[in-house]
C-alpha cells in the first residue's frame, strides 16, 4: 500500500522559512518524479516543484523559483521541500504527491499534470501571516 505522509506545515511570518516533509512508503520513489503541490481556498491546486531521483532532475514553478528548493534523502525515502522567503500568497495547503518520472522535465512546474498524479499525500498546511 503507497502512502506519503507530510509534515513541516506551520504559521510564519512574511520572510521567514519553513521545511516540510513527505515520507514514501510501498513505492520506489526513486523511480517517480516526487511533487509538490499546493491549494488556496478557492483556488484551483498548483504544481510546486518536483524531484526525479533517477536523472537529479527538478522542475519548478515560476512563482517559487528562487526561494523553494526540492531535495531527498534516499536513506529516508523522504522529499523535503524548503521553502524560503515565504509571502502571505504562499498561504495554502500543501500537498505531495507521485507522478511518472517523465513529467519532471516538464516546464515550468507541474500545474498541468496535477491530472497525471498517481498518488496523493493528504496535505499539510502552510500559512504565512504577520
Amino acid at each position: 500500500q503507497v502512502q506519503l505522509v507530510e509534515s513541516g506545515g506551520g504559521s510564519v511570518q512574511p520572510g521567514g522559512s519553513l521545511r516540510l516533509s513527505c515520507a514514501a512508503s510501498g513505492l520506489p520513489y526513486s523511480s517517480y518524479c516526487m511533487g509538490w503541490f499546493r491549494q488556496a481556498p478557492g483556488k484551483e491546486r498548483e504544481g510546486v516543484a518536483g524531484f526525479y531521483a533517477g536523472a537529479l532532475r527538478t522542475t519548478y514553478s515560476d512563482s517559487v523559483k528562487g526561494r523553494f528548493t526540492i531535495s531527498q534523502d534516499n536513506a529516508k525515502n523522504t522529499v523535503y521541500l524548503q521553502m524560503n522567503s515565504l509571502k502571505p500568497e504562499d498561504t495554502a495547503m500543501y500537498y505531495c504527491a507521485a507522478l511518472p518520472s517523465g513529467y519532471c522535465y516538464s516546464s515550468p512546474g507541474l500545474t498541468p499534470y496535477r491530472g497525471n498524479v498517481l498518488y496523493w499525500g493528504k496535505g499539510t498546511q502552510v500559512t504565512v501571516s504577520s
